[in-house]
């Protein structure tokens, strides 16, 4: 026998369940936002969860962002570039998740090479470097490349739960 459903849980169960999300209203999402968590393919294949600033483009559907060439993320790159973004809205109820094959560019080496310029780039999103020069030189330094992600899917959802009382109890 089924029991009825009390308290929250009663109150939640009656609401429409979340919306997709439109293209255009994706690809706002991931433009309004800076941070998500990558996903990429460990060897087991499980997934590798990283928490990292990201830049959109959305005319070329795809994201950019900076990393060094040590990180365990970019070795399972190498190996299999398929990944995925999630990107959480400016709460809880919505999201989008963008999934692509990764590219990923030469490591800069030399302070303003064409590698180094287009990660100034994606940092200048977070605010322009004091010393451009020294930026440059320090991304050198690191060993940093860029990760670009060529979207081939996006997907996500909203949940619409408005009214006075958002807690579920009336």
């Amino acid at each position: 026998m089924e029991r009825p459903l009390t308290g929250v849980a009663r109150h939640v169960t009656r609401r429409p369940g979340p919306r997709p999300l439109s293209d255009e209203a994706l690809s706002r999402l991931l433009a309004d936002q800076r941070f998500g968590t990558l996903a990429t393919v460990k060897r087991s294949g499980h997934p590798h969860l990283s928490t990292m600033g990201y830049v959109w483009d959305a005319d070329a559907r795809v994201l950019r962002f900076s990393t060094t060439a040590d990180r365990v993320k970019v070795a399972h790159l190498r190996r299999d570039p398929h990944a995925a973004l999630h990107v959480q809205g400016d709460d809880v109820r919505s999201f989008a998740v963008a999934e692509g094959e990764a590219e990923l560019s030469d490591v800069t080496t030399v302070p303003g090479d064409a590698v180094g310029r287009e990660l100034l780039g994606i940092a200048s999103r977070f605010g322009p470097p004091e010393d451009e020069a020294a930026f440059l030189r320090q991304l050198a330094d690191e060993r940093r490349l860029l990760i670009r992600l060529q979207v081939t899917r996006l997907y996500g959802t909203a949940l619409d739960i408005g009214g006075p009382d958002e807690s579920g109890n009336g």
